[in-house]
């Protein structure tokens, strides 16, 4: 068995990459492996600078102790590749592969912190709000005999997962049309949902929502075979950085409700021991937190402090109980996972699923739907579809209809169209692109309004207000 498994651990890992003339050749003489260089490439990204103001819960927060998706997206990296440093150097995967011990814990930091990249200003809420305007205008934007009912699904189902492949391999021009030019095995493990738009499942984890918008289906074939991969087979690599990212915003999610004072860590204690009295790992998790706030009682500490530390300390026992966990159940699954067979979240199928399950039930009630989050919720809302309104009139109000690049036709339309990212239009504009038009004029809006940051989309908003635009949908 562990014979067949190194055999597919080559093909996982490899560091191959898409743009012809950029193999293996003297990849010796580099002190960095390919995979390595990956994290570096993109690291170095615009992208990454943006999600410093990207919601990741609490949008347009003032404070800097609540997290943004870039602070998320290091600490969901920095969690995966400390899971991949104990898979290869002490369960001894890949074994037969002694560059695995660096290519490992480098492709899950990785994609740990790729993987929000494609994510709209406003977190999750702004994927729901690009949904809504195509759903809106649905008639006149994508009633389009060009169009195939995928291509139409890519826009009604709006997927940030989606957009990050695109982000990275499209849209982050260096020279030509390969963007980062990510390794073969990085580009795989990143796509968490190896699913269209049109084969979405919601009985099977992996297909639950779609990972690649069809501009970017060829490209999966490539990446497919590369890999040894079949056609919507998930890389097990990316079970452990679901794992983390589930790990990661769950537990930090709790500590982040806490300094905003929606809760107090004994409320966030009281109410996990109530969601699984019985539970032993959430039984331990708990106990010891609580003997150490008992401890710091004693302390001369004022009820934040208190609150404070206390709240770092079950992050660190309840993060430390469920990364051994998904350790554990991902050695144990891996035959399944290299046959396509298993259809788990990786730590709903371990012994930490009922603390995940608590935590993320804490959430959903104390935070996510606090008034605070749904009144700024409502703001991204009618920013968004102001934006939406006013970069479609631009991107369509040209000239000539089969000429992407012709002048505008008015010149508030040609003032809004140069406020659209250059590298984004050139995409859209290039002879080379093969999807019909509309299709691309609808990838152009997405394009754009996924690439900005919370503020910078409100005050744009606000600019094409004062420039004359207003908008037409309704939210």
């Amino acid at each position: 068995m562990r014979q067949d498994l190194d055999r597919h651990w080559r093909r996982w890992l490899n560091p191959g990459r898409r743009r012809p003339g950029s193999g293996l050749s003297g990849q010796h003489d580099q002190p960095r492996t390919a995979i390595e260089r990956d994290y570096d490439r993109v690291l170095f990204s615009t992208p990454v600078r943006r999600m410093a103001d990207k919601t990741q819960v609490f949008p347009l927060d003032r404070s800097d102790s609540v997290r943004t998706r870039l602070t998320h997206s290091h600490e969901v990296a920095n969690l995966a590749r400390s899971v991949g440093i104990d898979l290869v150097f002490n369960q001894s995967i890949a074994a037969g592969l002694p560059e695995a011990k660096r290519d490992v814990p480098a492709l899950l930091a990785t994609i740990g912190l790729a993987h929000d990249l494609g994510n709209p200003p406003f977190g999750h809420q702004g994927e729901d709000a690009i949904a809504r305007w195509f759903e809106i205008n649905r008639a006149t934007v994508l009633d389009d005999p060009a169009l195939s009912p995928a291509m139409t699904q890519d826009f009604l189902r709006f997927e940030g997962n989606a957009q990050t492949l695109r982000l990275l391999t499209k849209l982050q021009l260096i020279n030509d049309d390969y963007g980062l030019n990510l390794t073969l095995a990085s580009l795989a493990a990143l796509v968490k949902y190896p699913a269209a738009s049109d084969e979405i499942d919601p009985a099977r984890v992996t297909h639950k929502k779609h990972g690649y918008f069809q501009s970017e289906s060829g490209l999966m074939d490539e990446v497919w075979a590369g890999t040894g991969l079949a056609a919507g087979q998930r890389h097990p690599l990316t079970w452990v950085m679901e794992a983390c990212d589930d790990i990661a915003y769950s537990v930090l999610d709790a500590e982040d409700a806490v300094k905003k004072g929606l809760l107090s860590f004994s409320d966030t204690i009281a109410f996990l021991r109530h969601e699984a009295p019985d539970d032993p790992v959430v039984a331990k998790v708990c106990e010891a937190a609580a003997a150490e706030h008992k401890a710091y009682r004693r302390e001369r500490l004022s009820p934040d402090e208190l609150n404070d530390i206390s709240m770092q300390t079950f992050r660190i026992r309840a993060i430390g109980a469920l990364m051994e966990a998904i350790g554990e159940v991902f050695i144990e699954s891996l035959p399944a996972m290299a046959e396509g067979r298993f259809e788990r979240e990786l730590v709903d199928a371990s012994r930490g699923g009922p603390l995940l399950a608590a935590l993320k039930a804490c959430n959903w009630q104390h935070a996510y739907r606090h008034k605070s989050v749904l009144r700024v919720e409502l703001t991204g809302l009618t920013v968004i579809h102001g934006l939406m309104d006013a970069f479609w009139y631009a991107i369509t109000r040209r000239e000539q209809r089969e000429d992407p690049a012709s002048p505008r036709a008015t010149p508030l339309a040609g003032y809004i169209y140069q406020r659209i990212s250059e590298n984004y239009r050139r995409v859209f504009e290039s002879p080379g692109n093969p999807m019909p038009i509309r299709y691309r004029e609808a990838q152009l809006l997405t394009d754009m309004i996924s690439g900005m940051t919370d503020s910078f989309a409100v005050s744009l908003f606000e600019e094409f207000r004062e420039v004359g635009f207003r908008p037409t949908t309704q939210v």
